[in-house]
């Protein structure tokens, strides 16, 4: 994980006025979601049984990706895909169930561009005033204008992965995309929104040994592009499994990251009129201290594509920790299981999953 020197680095936030308003609306027309959110306050943390419902979900859509990217499990798997997709009416019967539900990010470890009903899934999510937020390698976008559609579907923020400034650092990295292509697409996309003023795109880096050389590049890059906000992302998850931690282990750089070169980052975003944030868990949880643990057992969950609930986007695969079904979630949010997880980290007993984000291995 980063070192001491790069705590500070300011953090990626969404758009304070839209934010804001999303939120109100949702607890203005969903009088049960803002009850859910004050005992959500009032009790996290308390049990290993909770009384309401999560707050915040990812779900997959898809688990399918067209590319296999170095530090990503999806390479590891036959054809790119782990399980089928989800269905719009599953989908919406899922968001109908959380009543607590103020944001989700649509977008697991596969492409979410590849899903039929990808716009639908979000258009639904945000006529029930939730926040969206998606992730995109940007590589379909042009296809059957889907920059097009993904901008009229109000989605509420969108994150655009370019892990390298140039054709062939890119290319070594994101395997299978384009970069020509790719940040065609990005232009594309973020012409089009800002022609409807919902620009609201992110650049997002993974630094890693492939790219720490470049990482000057960015802001430029992003300013051409027409991004107003890039964000590096200082961390590589293990996704809980021994051989991605020693695979991804060889290619960390960012505890070699000092807060010099990231207020420089800062500074050349200025001149370049593009802002530049950090994401990093700047302290590790913290088993000693209840308001110091991991708040996912607490607060959020992980849908997959093929409905299981998995704990954290960290980890992302069922077949790595499977907590239950979601089609009953309610059920599953308080099953033994769940309480069962819930306990380890009250007690300072977590799993191996959960290790690399308590500092230790």
């Amino acid at each position: 994980m980063p070192g001491q020197s790069v705590h500070g680095l300011p953090r990626p936030e969404p758009d304070p006025e839209l934010w804001e308003a999303v939120f109100a609306a949702g607890f203005r027309e969903f009088p049960e979601r803002k009850k859910n959110w004050e005992r959500y306050l009032k009790d996290r943390f308390s049990s290993d049984r909770v009384d309401y419902l999560p707050v915040k979900m990812d779900i997959e859509n898809v688990s399918r990706c067209n590319f296999r990217c170095t530090m990503c499990q999806v390479s590891d798997w036959a054809g790119g895909k782990r399980a089928r997709d989800l269905t719009l009416e599953e989908f919406k019967d899922f968001l109908l169930q959380q009543v607590g539900i103020t944001e989700i990010k649509l977008q697991g470890l596969g492409e979410p561009l590849l899903g039929p009903d990808f716009f639908e899934m979000i258009r639904f999510a945000r006529s029930r005033h939730i926040w969206v937020r998606v992730t995109t390698n940007s590589s379909l976008l042009h296809h059957k204008e889907n920059y097009r559609h993904l901008v009229d579907s109000d989605v509420c923020e969108v994150q655009m992965s370019l892990d390298g400034a140039t054709p062939e650092v890119f290319e070594a990295i994101r395997r299978g995309g384009r970069f020509p292509q790719v940040t065609q697409n990005m232009k594309l996309f973020n012409e089009y929104a800002k022609s409807q003023d919902r620009l609201r795109s992110k650049m997002w880096v993974v630094v890693q040994e492939g790219n720490f050389d470049q990482l000057e590049k960015f802001p430029a890059l992003a300013a051409e592009l027409g991004f107003r906000r890039v964000v590096f992302s200082l961390e590589l998850t293990d996704w809980g499994q021994k051989k991605w931690q020693e695979t991804n282990r060889k290619v960390y750089r960012a505890d070699q990251f000092t807060s010099e070169r990231g207020l420089h980052l800062e500074k050349l975003g200025r001149e370049a009129g593009v802002e530049v944030r950090y994401w990093y868990i700047d302290e590790q949880y913290d088993l000693s201290r209840r308001e110091k643990l991991c708040p996912w057992p607490w607060s959020r969950a992980y849908v997959s594509s093929d409905m299981r609930v998995v704990p954290c986007c960290k980890v992302g695969n069922p077949q790595v920790y499977d907590l239950g079904p979601a089609e009953n979630f309610q059920e599953t949010w308080n099953s033994d299981k769940y309480r069962a997880f819930r306990r380890m980290h009250l007690e300072g007993k977590i799993p191996f999953i959960c290790k690399s984000c308590y500092g230790s291995s």
